[in-house]
């Protein structure tokens, strides 16, 4: 998932917290992707929704 940037009310801030503390993970920020794609040599060329809460992070190689 993917938080939305401001601080709206969003179901994938409450799955954030959930990762946090049952696995050590979390979900990030449009931004946070692009900062982690691209420290690991990709670059993030657009997120694509879907009908679900889950969405598509599409990301090339650089």
């Amino acid at each position: 998932m993917v938080i939305p940037p401001r601080n709206e009310p969003s179901f994938s801030k409450f799955l954030d917290l959930n990762m946090l503390v049952m696995a050590g993970g979390r979900e990030r920020t449009e931004e946070e992707y692009r900062m982690l794609l691209q420290a690991a040599g990709f670059q993030l060329t657009r997120i694509i929704p879907t009908s679900s809460p889950i969405s598509v992070i599409e990301a090339v190689k650089m």
